[in-house]
């Protein structure tokens, strides 16, 4: 499957005239492709949009673009959809992101504060914990757990991890919810979890493109101790983690397993 990485933004400063100019930055996912053009705000419409993706791909299409920027997700899936190409809201544009850093543009994207997770999704009880690097993907991909999202990039040993380092995660009971906070997860694409701490202490999740959520509150001092080792973990897996879905603690029977990782 061919997947481009798309960004369709102004550039931080205008030109020598004073003229804001819009900037099309494409490319694969090891940027072995790269694509640029730009266009004076005038001309920054999906019909522009769509005469370049016509110009680039000579009809050899990619089957998906990602897109992180929710300013540049409308016109680009409407100048995909022109063409038959799956546009998808992703924050996981690495390569995009890694050119605009080196670009120096800003990646920052307005968040809307954190909204508590409604009370029908949310379960029974949740625990920080963690797992050795080589044991985390052969404990969770060969089980028969209805939603596994395990990334290959995101692999410990695809970022490099050694085999004992421990990978911090966190794991919900669900109870009878466990399935329908399971496809809630999926449906709205969870990318990170966070301990968060405060007054009270919270657990944040990063979903979809910049939408955040409640997941608990507590004022409980070893729970904010094993959220803080949570983090440091975080620090030494390159921002790896994991959430783990099941209805009680028996281990019998598991809803979601997702890698996650924070954004850098």
């Amino acid at each position: 499957m061919t997947t481009w990485q798309a960004d369709f933004y102004h550039r931080p400063q205008p030109d020598a005239s004073g003229q804001t100019i819009w900037e099309l930055l494409i490319c694969d996912e090891t940027r072995s492709f790269e694509y640029e053009a730009t266009c004076p705000q005038s001309q920054a419409n999906s019909l522009w949009l769509t005469s370049q993706l016509q110009q680039i791909s000579k009809d050899n299409y990619p089957d998906v673009i990602k897109v992180f920027r929710p300013q540049s997700l409308s016109l680009i899936q409407t100048a995909a959809s022109r063409l038959g190409i799956l546009c998808e809201a992703n924050r996981r544009t690495t390569a995009l992101k890694e050119w605009l850093t080196q670009k120096q543009y800003p990646l920052i994207v307005d968040k809307p504060p954190p909204i508590p997770l409604s009370e029908n999704l949310w379960g029974e009880q949740w625990r920080f914990a963690n797992i050795a690097a080589d044991y985390l993907i052969s404990a969770f991909s060969d089980l028969p757990i209805p939603i596994l999202d395990i990334p290959e990039y995101l692999k410990p040993l695809n970022l490099g991890l050694a085999s004992t380092t421990p990978i911090p995660g966190v794991v919900i009971y669900g109870g009878r919810k466990s399935m329908r906070l399971a496809r809630w997860l999926k449906k709205n694409s969870a990318v990170s979890l966070s301990y968060i701490p405060g007054a009270p202490d919270g657990l944040i999740l990063e979903a979809g493109l910049v939408d955040r959520w409640i997941v608990a509150t507590f004022e409980d001092d070893e729970v904010a101790r094993a959220g803080k080792i949570y983090e440091e973990r975080k620090q030494n897996s390159k921002g790896l983690h994991f959430l783990l879905v099941q209805p009680d603690d028996s281990g019998m029977t598991h809803s979601g397993f997702w890698l996650l990782q924070t954004e850098s």
